[in-house]
């Protein structure tokens, strides 16, 4: 995939929900069609960590049922690294299991606002993935 489509609405409800949870770590699914984002679903790290995030497992299952059952498809993965940084970092790589674009919204110690970056990760491998806001 080279380009991930979303609206500036998507964009700020997952900015406003990573910037809910720093300096923890947050995550969700972006659902849609056609490398082009319809809904945002935010789904808890079970880890509430800092530096590390899982999504906690029946939230997980419950956004892809609610994907599945509306026709969608996951088209991507979010996550926040808070302290940064503002590209993947080797465990996102390690722990890349789906094929989706990954979004990470990250922010300089010393810069208070949120940038979102979209990578592709395959094979132990990262590129990035253009993020078009409409």
């Amino acid at each position: 995939m080279n380009s991930l489509t979303l609206t500036k609405e998507q964009l700020e409800e997952m900015i406003a929900h990573v910037d809910s949870l720093a300096p923890l770590e947050a995550c969700g699914l972006l659902a849609g069609k056609n490398s082009s984002v319809e809904k945002v679903l935010t789904v808890a790290n079970k880890f509430q960590s800092k530096v590390k995030y899982a999504m906690e497992p029946v939230e997980q299952l419950r956004a892809f049922e609610w994907i599945e059952s509306n026709g969608l498809e996951i088209l991507g993965i979010f996550h926040s690294h808070p302290a940064g940084p503002e590209t993947v970092s080797p465990t996102d790589v390690a722990q890349a299991y789906y094929p989706v674009v990954y979004v990470i919204l990250s922010r300089a110690e010393r810069v208070r606002v949120w940038r979102a970056r979209g990578f592709w990760i395959e094979g132990g491998n990262f590129s990035e993935v253009e993020l078009r806001v409409a």
